[in-house]
């Protein structure tokens, strides 16, 4: 065998259906189309659209209210940060954005870093976030570290 002589197997590959190319290919004339009307002209999508009848997006009901204003924080836990400090990642005198995000506990800063409580913490830390949960700031002046925030 040669490279030249290297071939896929029978079947392997599909040619794609050529449609509307003369009546003697089984697919000509109206290329599959069906006959006339809207859907048989280029250009037409009818997506949602239920022959009149009133469409689902207007029979069900509409909840809720999206806030144009609302902020999305990437969340750090208290547990997060101390397995940091523990394993070298972090130094506990100053940890802010840019530090977690060197040390890859934060991957995207989105609108900001916000402080959770989950988990204890038992080093002395000095944090910078844009947010924090009162619990979270709690547990950290409890254990003899600071938590400013920035806007």
């Amino acid at each position: 065998m040669k490279l030249n002589e290297i071939r896929d197997n029978e079947g392997a590959r599909k040619s794609r259906k050529r449609v509307a190319r003369g009546i003697g290919s089984g697919s000509g004339k109206t290329g599959g189309r069906g006959q006339k009307g809207q859907k048989s002209r280029s250009g037409v999508a009818v997506n949602g659209f239920e022959g009149g009848q009133m469409p689902i997006y207007r029979r069900l009901p509409k909840r809720g209210f999206k806030n144009p204003f609302a902020k999305t924080f990437a969340v750090v836990n208290l547990d997060t940060i101390q397995k940091a400090v523990d394993a070298g990642k972090l130094n506990a005198a100053s940890i802010d954005v840019n530090a977690l995000m060197e040390s890859g506990i934060v991957s995207k800063k989105l609108d900001g870093v916000r402080l959770l409580a989950r988990g204890a913490i038992t080093s002395n830390v000095n944090i910078t976030v844009n947010s924090a949960s009162k619990a979270a700031v709690a547990a950290v002046e409890k254990a003899g570290g600071k938590v400013s925030i920035e806007a």
